[in-house]
């Protein structure tokens, strides 16, 4: 990514920034402070802002009450996002603009909310709760940036700080240890010296955090510029929720194909592929049996035949027990189990895979085999990238050309065999089957009379 412009000399030399803000948010303010009220664009649209990214959302925070937000907007829809806690969304232009009273939280018993909160007119008070300095900035066009943690200055260091005492903030929401390590692997960022040993101190609480919160900021965490890195750096905080990864840690796999331990294989593989969660996850678990299914020659060579197969048991296993999506979990132990298959080009082949996987997932498993082999050592690689070069082209003439590799596409079904005389359920299962294999094979054309002719031949009749 781009190294923020800011240009920040000193830690104090922040008076002068502007911030583009949208029509709407600048509105929302001063209609706030036209009311008798101080209000600010805070948080992570300014973090944005100064890194010249577009912010997803702008988040307000004010020193009115949410009775005060209410009246203020009344001739605009309003709803309640989290009165108690002092939010009220204001929908502008069909936008939703979260505007939250400044606020003190109580007592944290559950390492991820606070007991109750407490509403207060200081806004530097309000920002002392949060979590990083990079996120306890406010603006407003008529007092600036307000940073009184040195948040610009983290952002021109590209630091991960907490604001306070880390092993506090940690032990108040646990969420944001996931949090930490998300913007490091996303904003390219490194964590401070203090809030990374407070990560380390505090993992164990992560435990007690709600499986689908912790995998919310996975995905995104997976996904990111440095996530090898930030991967490799906290991997025992990633076994708190992960313990069955530990078994990769240091793995020798003791073979020509690879040069590297399982953990740095996995962890290289993930970035060798498309930054999407389905396609990281998928890397980050496809040889996870690896160790279960080892067999060592006299000379101590390694071989792991059947591993994807552990694999894929073990995935679903771990996916289910972190909430995944069903769809996501299929596809996900649907590509582990394939991830090994040798694609010769064969195009025979490649339809009978596409046949039981689908195309989508075909043409994800091209990719899932390219980034695993790009991982490996460079023994034999000009040969297998050979192979998957025409694997890759077959399988694009097999989807331009529209080959039958399902029953679907085949050129006879049901109907025409019920008409033939066939009327057995199972009977007329197995004679579809056994054309599409013959199509799939290229010894039978697709063609509804020829069809017709083998399925006669086939029952005899």
């Amino acid at each position: 990514m781009k190294k923020i412009k800011i240009n920040i000399k000193t830690k104090k030399g922040v008076e002068g920034m502007k911030i583009k803000m949208p029509v709407d948010v600048r509105m929302i303010i001063d209609r706030i402070e036209r009311n008798g009220f101080s209000a600010y664009a805070v948080g992570g649209c300014v973090r944005d802002s100064l890194l010249q990214k577009e912010p997803n959302d702008w988040d307000i925070c004010t020193n009115a009450l949410p009775t005060d937000i209410l009246r203020i907007f009344q001739d605009f829809h309003t709803f309640d996002t989290g009165i108690k806690h002092g939010t009220v969304s204001v929908v502008v232009n069909s936008v939703v603009y979260e505007i939250t009273t400044f606020r003190i939280d109580g007592e944290y018993f559950d390492n991820r909310h606070p007991e109750n909160v407490e509403f207060t007119d200081d806004l530097i008070t309000d920002l002392s709760r949060r979590d990083f300095t990079v996120n306890a900035m406010a603006y407003s066009e008529r007092t600036g940036l307000v940073d009184p943690f040195d948040g610009a200055y983290d952002l021109e260091l590209m630091a991960v700080r907490c604001v306070g005492n880390p092993v506090l903030r940690f032990n108040e929401d646990a969420l944001r240890i996931m949090r930490a390590l998300r913007f490091a692997s996303c904003y390219n960022m490194a964590i401070e010296k203090h809030t990374a040993q407070a990560i380390f101190e505090c993992k164990n609480l992560l435990k007690n955090i709600a499986a689908e919160r912790i995998v919310s900021e996975f995905n995104k965490l997976v996904c990111g510029e440095s996530c090898e890195y930030i991967l490799r750096r906290f991997k025992t905080v990633f076994a708190e929720f992960l313990p069955e990864i530990t078994i990769m840690f240091g793995y020798e796999q003791h073979t020509p194909h690879h040069n590297k331990t399982l953990w740095r294989h996995t962890t290289c593989a993930m970035t060798n592929i498309d930054p999407e969660p389905l396609l990281r996850i998928t890397m980050l678990l496809h040889d996870l049996g690896k160790p279960m299914a080892c067999k060592k020659d006299p000379d101590g060579t390694s071989h792991f035949k059947g591993h994807p197969k552990f694999s894929a048991v073990m995935a679903r296993q771990i996916l289910e027990r972190l909430k995944y999506p069903r769809e996501f979990i299929d596809d996900c132990v649907t590509l582990i189990a394939y991830h090994d298959v040798r694609l010769t080009g064969s195009k025979p082949q490649i339809r009978r895979v596409m046949n039981k996987i689908g195309e989508t997932n075909m043409r994800r498993l091209l990719k899932v085999q390219y980034a695993d082999l790009m991982a490996q050592s460079m023994y034999k690689r000009d040969e297998k990238l050979e192979k998957f070069n025409l694997a890759c082209k077959s399988f694009d003439e097999i989807v331009k050309g529209k080959d039958c590799f399902t029953l679907k596409q085949l050129d006879i079904n049901g109907h025409d065999l019920i008409k033939m005389g066939i009327t057995d359920g199972k009977q007329i299962g197995e004679t579809l089957n056994k054309l599409l294999g013959m199509v799939m094979d290229e010894t039978l054309e697709n063609k509804n009379s020829i069809l017709i002719q083998k399925a006669k031949e086939i029952n005899s009749l």
